[in-house]
């Protein structure tokens, strides 16, 4: 695989299978993507999450992440309009008030011995009732499953603080 035009929508997979210098780009731009050295992590995340979901991951805008690889890539810079979620908010939203917490799931040390939490965190939203919230602690925002969910019809929102983002997961309507 060879001069794939690198786009938010290119999986983080191809583009290291295509450009595997920009490894140590994406490495050099946020330290969370330090876990693609791992060959779990980059078989599993690697073959879903696309470079918008690696920007929010890695607390970056879009446009200048791809731009960045498509320079060191050789590519022309791209016009590109950020399409992707936002998911790390100040404060709780409305729906939120913390009784409705059911499940906590701390993703950190499955993230640390170099496996993909996506799975449980899947299963664990999937078991909630109407109402109920899965808190997922990680130590970067974990976009593409967070998107997965989404798409589902999960209400999302994450707050970052000292190391961690704390993820708070619900059935219902998207926002």
């Amino acid at each position: 695989m060879e001069n794939i035009p690198i786009t938010p929508r290119t999986k983080v997979g191809e583009l290291l299978e295509a450009y595997p210098q920009l490894e140590a780009v994406l490495i050099s731009v946020a330290p969370a993507f330090s876990a693609l050295k791992n060959p779990v992590l980059r078989r599993t995340v690697g073959r879903v999450a696309t470079l918008s979901q690696a920007a929010a991951v890695g607390g970056l805008k879009v446009d200048e992440l791809v731009n960045r690889l498509r320079r060191e890539a050789g590519q022309e810079a791209a016009d590109i309009t950020p399409g992707s979620r936002s998911y790390l908010v100040d404060t709780a939203p409305a729906w939120y008030t913390g009784k409705e917490t059911v499940l906590r799931f701390d993703a950190t040390p499955v993230i640390n011995a170099g496996e993909s939490p996506m799975a449980e965190i899947l299963r664990l939203a999937a078991s909630l009732g109407q109402d109920k919230v899965l808190e997922v602690k990680a130590p970067f925002l974990p976009a593409p499953v967070l998107d997965k969910l989404a798409e589902k019809g999960f209400r999302i929102f994450a707050l970052e603080g000292s190391g961690t983002v704390t993820s708070y997961i619900s059935p219902g309507e998207a926002g």
